[in-house]
């Protein structure tokens, strides 16, 4: 006690959210306040004038690139959802998408170890720790509920003075649908997502991470795998997909050939489907695989919200739908 005063804070008042210091997964990465800000961020940090695209991906990133003025090439996938590129510069830059956690880990390191200058987007793979010294990107708002948040793992040396985002007028809609239910929080939802196009990159507000270090990583990750044992289980004699588990999955993909039609019908069931990229339905022809991976592709929730009895019921509706298309 010498009667100075280092730094005053705010004391007594009514008492905030509880602030919590568990390990956050992907702690050691950038945090940012959006995936495609993550994007943004990689841009400016490798100083990149050129990069190869998928034809099968959110009009997002095109846009985002179209802000930095990146020029994009586009390239298709297989079925297997693996790219297919020829030609590629040493210098040149690709885009990997690691869509639904299904591309091999052996199988990103070969591409990684033959072309380094790839950005592996792991938005729908929160699970998957990063390709070593590769730039990886993550979503947080993909897995959870929060209304910012975005990751990026990138072998720079230096960051930029970022300002902090803030979020907890955003928060609104997440609370709303927590007490009342989705659909009345719907518009405000999109109207939320619709101003990340135009947000400067910050860092993730401090109100997320507090957040991401509040959540049992392990029990979401166990609900999530049970709920798409039970999907595959149930689901894998329709589905054209050969799928292999993965960490605390993303959606369970079915990819059949009347998908919809059935998106529809689940849709007449309060079971929400949604179409991932409609931009590669209304830019692309119907010869492109893009095509029919967009419009046929049901990517079914199963994530932490959900159990057993709500994947049956899912399984359960699906069955007799194609029941009802052979009869």
């Amino acid at each position: 006690m010498n009667g100075k005063i280092l730094k005053m804070k705010e004391i007594g008042g009514f008492i905030e959210f509880e602030r919590y210091s568990d390990n956050m997964l992907h702690k050691n990465g950038v945090k940012l306040n959006c995936g495609r800000n993550c994007l943004a961020y990689v841009f400016k940090e490798k100083k990149i004038s050129k990069i190869y695209l998928p034809y099968f991906l959110c009009d997002s990133i095109e846009k985002i690139c179209k802000k930095y003025n990146v020029k994009c090439n586009f390239y298709h996938i297989d079925e297997k959802f693996r790219p297919i590129v020829n030609d590629i510069d040493v210098n040149e830059w690709v885009y990997v998408v690691n869509y639904y956690g299904q591309l091999p880990r052996d199988y990103m390191n070969t591409l990684y170890e033959h072309h380094h200058n790839i950005i592996f987007d792991f938005t729908q793979s929160y699970y998957e720790m990063p390709i070593k010294n590769a730039v990886t990107l993550y979503s947080c708002r993909k897995f959870f509920g929060v209304s910012d948040g975005g990751i990026v793992y990138i072998d720079t040396s230096h960051f930029e003075s970022l300002e902090y985002d803030q979020s907890f007028e955003r928060m609104h809609y997440l609370m709303g649908r927590f007490e009342c239910g989705a659909s009345a929080f719907y518009s405000e939802f999109c109207n939320r997502e619709k101003e990340f196009e135009n947000e400067p990159i910050k860092f993730m507000s401090k109100l997320t991470q507090n957040i991401l270090c509040s959540l049992d990583y392990d029990c979401i990750r166990k609900k999530r795998e049970k709920n798409f044992e039970v999907l595959e289980k149930y689901l894998q004699k329709f589905n054209r997909l050969k799928l292999v588990k993965r960490d605390g999955p993303f959606m369970y993909p079915l990819w059949v050939h009347n998908g919809k039609n059935i998106r529809k019908q689940l849709i007449e069931q309060k079971v929400y489907i949604p179409i991932l990229w409609p931009n590669v339905i209304e830019k692309y022809t119907r010869s492109y695989l893009e095509y029919d991976m967009a419009e046929n592709i049901l990517p079914i929730p199963c994530d932490q919200r959900y159990d057993e009895d709500d994947m049956l019921t899912i399984c359960y509706l699906i069955d007799n739908f194609m029941k009802e298309r052979t009869l």
